[in-house]
């Protein structure tokens, strides 16, 4: 079932992370990206600094978007919504 509801960046963060937990090397990748030790990522959970970091993560990678968005029942669009409302500027 495709979820109609508008997402937070808080749930979707949160949605991401779930996904990058369940994904080693996918989790490994993105620490590496970010600087994220295992201990400053689980600091940083929950907060909207990581979040944001998230789902940039996500939405620059298509087909990491897509698996979480499929895995999810989430539409690409609303993802991208999340994202634009974090990046006005673009």
């Amino acid at each position: 079932m495709i979820k109609s509801a508008p997402l937070t960046s808080r749930a979707l963060g949160e949605l991401c992370l779930h996904f990058l937990a369940e994904n080693p090397p996918q989790l490994a990748e993105f620490m590496t990206m970010t600087g994220y030790s295992p201990d400053g990522l689980r600091q940083a959970a929950g907060k909207p600094g990581l979040d944001r970091g998230l789902i940039d993560y996500f939405a620059a990678s298509e087909p990491l978007l897509l698996a979480l968005c499929a895995n999810n029942g989430l539409r690409p669009d609303d993802f991208m919504r999340v994202w634009a409302r974090l990046n006005p500027a673009g």
